[in-house]
């Protein structure tokens, strides 16, 4: 039975929630479309040499229910590459913000402020897409805020620790990998497993678990 006291100790054991991309069993642990994390990290496409599993084949499987194939992820990652594209006005807000302010806080301004490029929001304005459809400008910017991130929050990062030297992207490497060599902390191969590793377990957090 649901009762008040449950609901203010925040819904523990009670299941109040659907989710066909993630699950948190008390037993497996989180699992994606049904996989354990383990599984995931052994059945999904690495980086050359890798040993994780890519966390934008996990962002395939989780959309999709399928495991992408190598060229899938290659594909996946050439499209990314080309959506990173950050406007200019966007760094200027950015890199204006005092250091003290909070990476988070900094990051939803960056959010927040790449809003007219929302492909759901002009389609919303002008009136040309029906409920139904709602999901298709939804999944473009999706897409298009996959491709920003990395190189939003390396932004935020080395304004912070590193007095604003910034590291190019390069649009060779994946995803992840292109990520943790724009922060700049450590170049070495195995800080970019580490951070494939991280952001593949949080695929999917706040979702199912």
């Amino acid at each position: 039975d649901v009762t008040v006291g449950a609901c203010i100790g925040g819904a523990r054991g009670i299941k109040c929630i659907l989710s066909e991309t993630s699950i948190l069993d008390p037993m497996e642990g989180i699992t994606y479309r049904g996989r354990t994390l383990n599984q995931c990290n052994d059945q999904l496409p690495k980086a050359p040499g890798g040993k994780v599993g890519l966390p934008e084949a996990a962002f395939w499987l989780l959309l999709t229910n399928e495991i992408p194939t190598e060229a899938e992820v290659k594909a996946l990652n050439e499209e990314l590459h080309k959506r990173s594209t950050i406007p200019e006005h966007v760094y200027k807000l950015i890199d204006g913000l005092p250091k003290d302010t909070h990476p988070m806080t900094q990051l939803s301004i960056g959010l927040l402020a790449l809003q007219p490029g929302s492909e759901f929001g002009q389609a919303y304005r002008a009136g040309t897409v029906k409920k139904a459809d709602y999901w298709k400008p939804t999944l473009e910017d999706s897409l298009t805020l996959l491709g920003q991130i990395p190189l939003l929050t390396a932004r935020i990062f080395r304004n912070i620790w590193f007095d604003g030297k910034h590291i190019p992207s390069d649009p060779t490497l994946d995803w992840a990998g292109n990520y943790a060599q724009m922060m700049g902390v450590d170049d070495s191969e195995g800080f970019k497993e580490v951070t494939r590793l991280y952001l593949m377990l949080h695929a999917d957090h706040e979702g199912g678990n």
